[in-house]
């Protein structure tokens, strides 16, 4: 099977990873022999209510500006907050974060490949292929993706068909590009891992993973769903909240951590704040925590 080499997995980066590969439709990543290894990312998400674009107070470039003076190495760019879709625009991005030395981890985009309108999933799949055409662009190497919600009335066995038929639809635009579609927790038809494996193991490409979402599950143990799901993780969003039993609670960041060395997780390690206080001051904080644990 063909493996994506270290340079094409993080081309042009700053930073240099092994690349995670999916090797058959059942088993986990195959992850390179040796210790973990986690970089540290910051998602743009984290400063959304200054980079909505109704009403902007921040830019992508002034999010990058804060990132580098923080200890990461890198930022993902959540395509929500892209001012423009253009060439050229991409190509401003990367430069800017090249020279701020914080290169772009990944690019997270929504879509909905539950809705059984066939024009509105196949819309969804091509703004699928386009994102990962810009996701390239700017360096990234993973998108991540929604599965969706069941439409009322449908069963959750149709839905499941629709989903794995989009995203086998995504994935020579993946292929080509060298992204790796990230599908991520995220309630919905993926609301437990069992619903997400069932999602991902029968598509047979190594160019498929899964986003761990840390902060997603509303189990009554949000950190053993999180180890189940960690051996098919290419990337991971880390939240400083959980949900066990849909009750909310300041996460335990260190077992979070610990859980995806012991599944030898090799990719970028994002924090993704969602919580009540001001990102401004709280970010640093836990950027800081996180990067002591990660080492």
């Amino acid at each position: 099977m063909f493996t994506p080499s270290r340079r094409d997995f993080l081309r042009a980066s700053a930073v240099t990873l092994a690349v995670p590969t999916v090797v058959s439709a059942i088993d986990p990543i195959k992850r390179p022999a040796g210790k973990p290894d986690l970089k540290l990312s910051l998602a743009a998400y984290s400063f959304r209510a200054a980079l909505d674009l109704k009403k902007p107070t921040m830019t992508l470039f002034e999010f990058i500006d804060r990132a580098a003076d923080l200890p990461l190495d890198a930022v993902e760019l959540t395509s929500y907050f892209w001012a423009e879709t253009t060439d050229a625009y991409a190509d401003k991005l990367r430069k800017h974060a090249d020279a701020k030395k914080r290169p772009v981890s990944g690019v997270p985009v929504r879509s909905d490949f539950c809705v059984a309108d066939d024009a509105k999933r196949a819309a969804d799949v091509s703004h699928v292929k386009e994102w990962v055409g810009r996701a390239a662009r700017v360096g990234a190497k993973t998108v991540r993706i929604f599965a969706g919600n069941l439409p009322k009335g449908d069963t959750l066995e149709a839905a499941q068909k629709r989903v794995v038929a989009a995203i086998e639809e995504c994935l020579p635009a993946a292929e080509k590009a060298g992204v790796v579609l990230a599908l991520e927790n995220h309630g919905g038809i993926t609301a437990t891992p069992d619903q997400l494996l069932a999602l991902v193991k029968p598509i047979k490409s190594q160019y498929l993973g899964v986003n761990i979402d840390t902060g997603n599950f509303k189990t009554p143990d949000p950190y053993a769903d999180v180890a189940q799901i960690a051996p098919y993780g290419v990337v991971c969003q880390v939240k400083t909240e959980v949900y066990p039993g849909g009750k909310k609670e300041e996460a335990d960041l260190g077992r979070m951590v610990k859980i995806l060395k012991d599944a030898n997780f090799h990719g970028f390690v994002a924090l993704e704040y969602e919580a009540a206080a001001d990102p401004t001051t709280a970010v640093p904080k836990y950027v800081k925590e996180l990067r002591k644990l990660i080492g």
